[in-house]
């Protein structure tokens, strides 16, 4: 064995020690903790995290790569197939990042490059009223005009006819998240873009592992039907980097444009840690620039620099062989919840489930309902939250009353009735992985309670 080569059998030999003393850290560190009614909080979303997350996170720290690297090409190349895809992965900072980069990239100058038209100033965007501003912000941001939809009481969904009747000839895109994981039809909705020329953004920050049949009667997962995709990984979501999120896109030209968005808003592609991949780096010409301008220095679009690091890409990877687990318990922890509550005088008459939307298999991000007119929404979510049950409402409610949004150029397409009593009479409670039984029978008998303490 030469020198070189024994030297590099003893890193390995050290990096694989180190990775086990994480392991061995986990373990005896994070052990679970025993569940006692009344006194231990019963989070509305939680991270589940194991010794193999560690272990990844630490081994891609010994890289001492900080940015993207080895990790996040792994991701990048896995990730597209939960949306059915083969290529198209981009891994970003932040879900809201993800949505920033996918709808930015739809009025990129970039999309003329990629035979596309990209949207102009003051285009119109559907999307709907209620639901987390980020969704929104990009369209905002990229100065055109959101066209706020009614959402169904029973799916929280925009209906397909509430789109259609939203559509103008300043229309350009359709914006629109699958709420707390229940799917619209993206199929239809697609369908109907398609021959209207408008683009679809679908927001799956809380729906990944959601799957929509489509019109020949096959199901494909949620961000399939979409131009763009997008996700989140932040803790509360199906799988967690800490911070993170990705965009998945449609094709090769519309991730060559989302790349440049993400990336500073430059027209190389190379990696980091890379030069000259196009083998022309001092051969272009583009825009007013002098010929041969150093190709990583030349800027097609507006960007920014929205990457994320290769440790976050290892905690995601190795989260990521546990997504079939995860999505499955929040559809048993739904039924759990769903048939207590049917199962219950009290709770069926005051609280009305959200469904799934036909044709349609959620994967449910939390576990919604509306109270009836007889009970005050806060003086039940204060009682949870008193005894130990967490709880929230639809992220902003009814976004057009928030004061982020007074004075911004906005249309309201038809009412927002359902979106208002969601505002007033809507709130959420957990489904993920880290509930047992034992936790969603107290989160019931607190929920019994707290209506019986209304209706003295």
């Amino acid at each position: 064995m030469t020198s070189q080569n024994a030297e590099k059998d003893h890193e390995l030999q050290m990096r694989a020690k180190v990775i086990e003393a994480s392991r061995q850290y986990f373990r005896e560190t994070q052990k679970p903790k025993v569940f006692e009614p009344g006194k231990s909080y019963v989070p509305v979303t939680a991270k589940l995290l194991d010794e193999e997350d560690l272990a990844a996170l630490v081994d891609s720290s010994l890289d001492l790569w900080l940015t993207a690297g080895r990790f996040s090409c792994e991701f990048e190349a896995k990730f597209p197939k939960h949306f059915g895809r083969e290529t198209g992965a981009l891994i970003v900072n932040s879900g809201s990042s993800a949505n920033l980069v996918a709808v930015s990239s739809l009025g990129a100058p970039m999309m003329k490059d990629q035979k596309m038209n990209p949207i102009e100033r003051g285009s119109e965007v559907i999307t709907a009223a209620a639901g987390f501003p980020t969704t929104v912000n990009p369209i905002i941001q990229n100065g055109w005009v959101p066209v706020f939809v009614d959402v169904e009481l029973s799916t929280l969904n925009a209906t397909i006819a509430s789109i259609q009747a939203a559509k103008t000839s300043k229309t350009r895109a359709v914006v629109l998240a699958h709420t707390l994981g229940n799917p619209y039809d993206a199929a239809t909705l697609a369908d109907w873009c398609e021959k209207e020329g408008l683009y679809l953004v679908e927001d799956c920050c809380d729906a990944l592992g959601a799957s929509i049949k489509n019109l020949d009667g096959e199901y494909k997962p949620a961000g399939y039907y979409g131009h763009y995709a997008t996700t989140s990984f932040y803790p509360a979501h199906h799988i967690t980097m800490g911070e993170g999120g990705a965009v998945i896109s449609r094709n090769g030209r519309l991730k060559r444009v989302a790349e440049s968005v993400r990336d500073w808003g430059r027209d190389c592609w190379c990696e980091p840690g890379k030069d000259n991949t196009c083998s022309r780096r001092y051969d272009w010409t583009l825009g007013q620039l002098p010929c041969g301008y150093d190709h990583k220095y030349t800027y097609s679009n507006i960007g920014y620099n929205l990457k994320a690091t290769d440790m976050q890409a290892a905690i995601g990877l190795s989260q990521l062989k546990k997504l079939d687990r995860f999505v499955a318990a929040r559809r048993e922890n739904y039924k759990k919840i769903l048939k207590a509550i049917q199962s219950s005088p009290i709770l069926s008459e005051h609280l009305s489930p959200v469904t799934a939307t036909p044709n349609t298999q959620p994967s449910w991000f939390g576990f919604a309902m509306h109270v009836s007119e007889a009970i005050h929404r806060e003086k039940l979510v204060s009682y949870l939250e008193t005894h130990k049950v967490g709880t929230r409402l639809l992220f902003g409610g009814n976004l057009t009353k928030q004061p982020a949004y007074q004075g911004v150029n906005y249309r309201v397409s038809g009412s927002l009735e359902n979106t208002d009593r969601i505002m007033n009479k809507t709130f959420w409670v957990g489904v993920h992985p880290v509930l047992d039984d034992a936790r969603i029978q107290y989160m019931i008998e607190q929920l019994e309670k707290g209506l019986k303490e209304q209706l003295k």
